[in-house]
């Protein structure tokens, strides 16, 4: 089958690659709006995974008939190229805005679809292959960065058309079970964080009884476990009876380390030695943290005293970037941007109740002169207030999110078992190595 296939490189593949707009009508920053005519991509909007819409910035319809380039069109897909180069993301038709536009560190892939699917560009693009091809093209950068020019001579197999699309059509069927699991996820960890804010934030049960109410959509057993006012504390009015107290209160707070760099024989890509979370995988994870790019031998733990993390216990990163919150599936170590947090075997508190009070805190709160990053450090970690509601509150809460919770890692750890099987197979096919009946059976036994 692969000897059917031509290689081609970019500058001769059927499709265009086109750059922004980076004249003078290019956006500035007081033309940005949060809603508007068009989206006007940043680079949290294209990531690993795709697009990204959770913080985005429109232009006027006006402002956009100015700029001559870098509008999607339906089936189209982006490529970052500068900073973060690599990141992919596809036009579909399910993607929820009409009118897009490019910023100047991207780069958008037109394809001539009479002569290959806009998936499998999107597929390669995503692949080990046209990484590694980027990675040599962009080594020794300090600002990494990835001209037409360059990018022209990347190379990539292009099968017959027909063969494009059965690749497609294996590998989509996983994308979407994938795709429905994180949709999944993301409803479900919804309704524990909007339940951990009725009942820890706003005290909903408590301001209800404090009015000689009936909490809404709460049985009279539970109601009846919340106190019906309020007392002063160091975090303000808070349920009476409650602890006001920190983190370093409720838990044994550890940070994490790394080892000398430059000693290279401490680090690890065997999947048998230890996991060693960075802030780059935490932020490829979901609410549990469970694959790492990078492992720690057993002799550079013991040597550099590296803490074991046991199951089941939150970390957060307090470093460059501040506030990703993740929840260990398995023993692991982390480096020293991030914090875990150990819960006495006796603590009310659970790791649930941790990882939701830290998804909402706000962390302006802990600087008042300086920038946040400058004010957090791992003393400041330690005292990061929380709120420890009575025994049965407590009880009562895990018991409501403790399913959710179970689902929620049941689906990670099949979403991820697909991911890996993806990437198994998307080298394997588009190179010929892998005939396809083989791949169409390995994913019904998979999605089965």
């Amino acid at each position: 089958m692969s000897s059917e296939w031509q290689t081609t490189t970019f500058a001769e593949a059927p499709f265009t690659v086109i750059d922004g707009d980076r004249g003078a009508n290019y956006p500035k920053q007081h033309e940005f709006t949060s809603a508007g005519h068009c989206l006007f991509l940043n680079a949290g909007n294209v990531t690993l995974g795709g697009f990204v819409f959770s913080d985005c910035a429109f232009i006027t319809e006006e402002k956009d008939s100015l700029l001559r380039k870098g509008k999607l069109v339906r089936h189209d897909l982006v490529l970052t190229t500068r900073g973060t180069v690599g990141n992919v993301a596809y036009f579909s038709d399910e993607v929820p805005f009409s009118h897009i536009r490019i910023n100047s560190g991207m780069v958008i892939f037109r394809p001539d679809q009479a002569r290959i699917d806009p998936y499998y560009l999107y597929l390669f693009l995503r692949s080990k292959n046209f990484n590694d091809q980027v990675a040599f093209l962009t080594s020794g950068s300090a600002q990494p960065q990835l001209p037409i020019r360059d990018m022209n001579r990347v190379e990539m197999p292009l099968p017959p058309l027909e063969d494009q699309r059965k690749i497609c059509s294996i590998l989509r069927a996983l994308d979407d079970r994938i795709t429905l699991l994180r949709e999944t996820n993301a409803t479900l960890e919804a309704i524990a964080q909007a339940l951990f804010k009725s009942w820890f934030v706003d005290f909903d049960p408590v301001r209800a009884k404090a009015e000689g109410l009936e909490p809404q959509a709460m049985d009279a057993t539970t109601a009846a476990l919340f106190p019906d006012s309020f007392e002063e504390s160091e975090l303000g009015l808070v349920p009476r009876g409650w602890a006001a107290v920190t983190m370093a209160d409720v838990s044994t707070v550890g940070i994490g380390k790394t080892p000398p760099r430059k000693e290279s024989q401490w680090f690890s890509e065997d999947l048998r030695d230890v996991r060693w979370v960075s802030i780059r995988d935490m932020g490829a994870s979901g609410v549990y943290a469970r694959q790492t790019s990078e492992y720690l031998t057993p002799e550079a733990v013991e040597k550099f005293n590296v803490r074991r993390i046991p199951d089941n216990t939150v970390l957060m990163s307090f470093k460059m970037t501040i506030g990703r919150v993740a929840i260990t599936d398995g023993e692991m170590t982390t480096n020293e941007a991030i914090a875990h947090f150990r819960l006495d075997a006796d603590s009310p508190l659970s790791a649930e109740y941790i990882y939701l009070h830290l998804s909402q805190f706000d962390f302006s709160r802990l600087s008042s002169t300086s920038s946040i990053a400058d004010a957090v450090n791992s003393k400041t970690v330690r005292e990061i207030p929380i709120l420890v509601p009575g025994k049965q509150v407590a009880a009562a809460f895990q018991d409501q999110i403790s399913t959710v919770f179970a689902i929620l890692k049941k689906n990670e750890q099949q979403a991820q078992t697909l991911t890996q099987l993806r990437d198994t197979l998307l080298p394997r096919l588009i190179s010929g190595q892998l005939r396809l009946p083989e791949a169409e059976q390995a994913v019904e036994e998979a999605l089965a």
